[in-house]
């Protein structure tokens, strides 16, 4: 599957050039990775953001978010932001952002 190209230029606009910053294409898509881990990418024209497991029930509940689930196994912590839940530049920044802080709170990956 094909990724938006015009979402990954508005993603790359809101992460910037940050040290540890990297993107991989993954799961048919685009993911950025901060040391490593996954915080935010594109799946199609949804936004894929990893938030806490914690946090994931009252995700839901905003506009235009879903359950990431590729395998048929869904993973607390990951999800699918419809366009409807990023049309602004603020609402898209507050989400990429939301992934960034989960990413920068796990442990560094060491490069293969």
């Amino acid at each position: 599957m094909a990724f938006d190209e015009k979402l990954a230029e508005r993603v790359r606009r809101h992460v910037g050039k940050r040290n540890g910053l990297s993107e991989k294409k993954m799961f048919g898509g685009l993911a950025f990775l901060l040391h490593g881990n996954m915080s935010c990418g594109i799946h199609g024209n949804e936004l894929i953001v990893r938030v806490d497991p914690a946090t994931t029930e009252s995700a839901l509940a905003e506009p235009g978010t879903r359950i990431f689930d590729l395998t048929g196994r869904p993973m607390k912590g990951w999800l699918l932001v419809g366009a409807a839940g990023f049309e602004s530049e603020p609402a898209l920044a507050q989400w990429i952002h939301r992934g960034l802080d989960y990413a920068a709170s796990l442990p560094k990956k060491q490069s293969r």
